[in-house]
């Protein structure tokens, strides 16, 4: 069960529903290009990983091919080389075979290379690098029906645009709706909790685009060959309720779909797959398991519009709308932002920060990423950017484990920390009965109620990160 939501965060500081007023009235406003993006080649996927750069030899040394690791899958094939002109919304990397997703131009201009460029999570990474051409129109899409396409063209389609879930893991939409054929579900989630304080992005795509989520809702139905659909919604969003269920009593086309909005009781950590699950479905899944095994697949309601560009219009994946909050800038806003752009650009567009502003998080303040610079540019993932105040976060040290256990208390999965001195530190040394370290989905409530304000949810990840590189060894 997920726990209520916290009564102040951070400790002392602002209360998470303010948090969510700085944003959850503005329009999204759509950001003129920047002069310059840089696309990773590892675009954040989940948990972290290694980026690997080979180089294959070829017939000649001038036909160089890069090829960069992606999440747990296969590897980039760059389908341009350097001073190549390229244009929004090319093909400008692709994965050969197994789990990953296709890249695609963020503006028109030249392609300046390959550089190794500050990632919010992985130190350095290899980025191709595009400046822009100021005399570029814009890219425009036709609609198509979608109804005419089978569920393989839908699923193609959906691929080649190089969706990954919006929700925060990344992963590639196509992979996540390719069934095999011994897997039956019958009820599609899609997740527009958006719990985290401070984001708003899902809450203004719902509020702006509900014709757009349903349609997505039904291609992704379609693919499923399933009818029902139901779609989660914290009750502090009562505009996009509304909304939705609008856009759903004037669906002249439901095609027998049965799609329905359910409010949800304010929570936290509900806006995590598992939680949202078992608040609508009363449903748990199995620890290692897919949410397929218990007949569910959840999508993000941001992701579900972007699978509807994808059908409906053919337009890849490379813009996305970003929640820039936090007493520390100057203007918060939502910002429909080409994939790539630099939190520099971002913070020079709003009239720059405050002179109190002491911490940036990229992503939400329970799950997201303290960054150290502005020259960070944004990935498919990135919700929002945080630019936080002394009066809107603890930055005092950490402090030993005094072994609470307040942290598996506030645990929402039940988790028991594995005996490797990483992970918790905190726990009783037991091996894990229902749950492993594998199945945490890094929520952060651990580490909001720890006396000591130890960064457990970063001793998690790497704990993750050592235990995967054990089992390549």
């Amino acid at each position: 069960m997920a726990a209520e939501t916290l009564a102040t965060f951070p400790k002392g500081g602002i209360h998470p529903k303010e948090s969510k007023e700085l944003t959850e009235k503005l329009p999204v406003e759509v950001m003129p290009p920047p002069s310059q993006v840089r696309l990773f080649l590892k675009q954040h996927a989940g948990a972290p990983c290694r980026v690997s750069v080979k180089k294959r030899v070829m017939t000649t040394p001038s036909e160089e091919r890069l090829f960069l690791k992606r999440h747990a899958g296969d590897l980039y094939q760059l389908l341009v080389k350097k001073k190549d002109k390229v244009f929004e919304g090319d093909l400008v990397g692709s994965v050969e075979k197994g789990l990953g997703a296709n890249l695609h131009a963020s503006l028109s201009g030249t392609l300046e290379g390959v550089e190794n460029v500050q990632h919010p999570m992985v130190g350095k990474a290899p980025a191709l690098v595009i400046s822009a051409d100021p005399e570029a129109e814009p890219r425009s899409y036709s609609s198509v029906d979608w109804k005419k396409f089978s569920r393989e063209e839908l699923i193609a389609r959906i691929k080649d645009a190089g969706i990954v879930g919006l929700g925060g893991a990344g992963f590639p939409a196509h992979a996540k709706l390719t069934l095999g054929p011994d897997v039956k579900v019958d009820t599609l989630i899609l997740n527009g909790a958006e719990c985290e304080p401070y984001l708003t992005s899902d809450h203004r795509i719902m509020v702006e685009h509900p014709h757009d989520i349903i349609e997505g809702a039904k291609i992704i139905l379609k693919i499923l060959g399933i009818d029902y659909c139901a779609i989660g919604i914290e009750n502090n969003k009562p505009d996009a309720i509304e909304a939705l269920n609008r856009a759903i009593a004037q669906d002249t086309s439901k095609n027998g779909y049965k799609i329905a909005v359910k409010p949800l009781k304010v929570k936290y950590p509900q806006g995590s797959a598992d939680q949202i699950m078992q608040s609508l479905t009363g449903r748990v899944r199995p620890a290692g398991a897919r949410s397929s095994a218990i007949g569910i697949i959840v999508q993000n309601v941001y992701t579900t519009k972007a699978i509807y560009d994808a059908v409906a219009f053919g337009k890849p994946f490379y813009e996305r709308v970003v929640t820039i909050a936090g007493k520390g800038i100057k203007r918060p806003a939502n910002l429909m932002v080409k994939v790539g752009t630099s939190l520099a650009d971002i913070v020079d567009y709003l009239g720059g920060t405050t002179p109190d502003l002491v911490k940036v998080v990229i992503g939400g303040p329970m799950m997201g990423f303290s960054v150290s610079t502005f020259d960070i540019p944004i990935t498919k993932t990135t919700s929002g950017v945080l630019f936080l105040t002394k009066d809107e976060v603890d930055t005092e040290s950490y402090y030993p484990c005094i072994r609470c256990g307040f942290c598996l208390e506030a645990c929402p999965m039940g988790l028991e920390p594995n005996n490797i001195g990483i992970y918790v530190e905190a726990g009783r040394g037991a091996e894990t009965e229902q749950f492993g370290i594998d199945d945490c989905f890094e929520c952060g409530s651990c580490a909001f109620v720890c006396p000591a304000k130890r960064p457990l949810v970063q001793f998690i990840r790497l704990a993750k990160m050592k235990i995967r590189e054990s089992k390549k060894k």
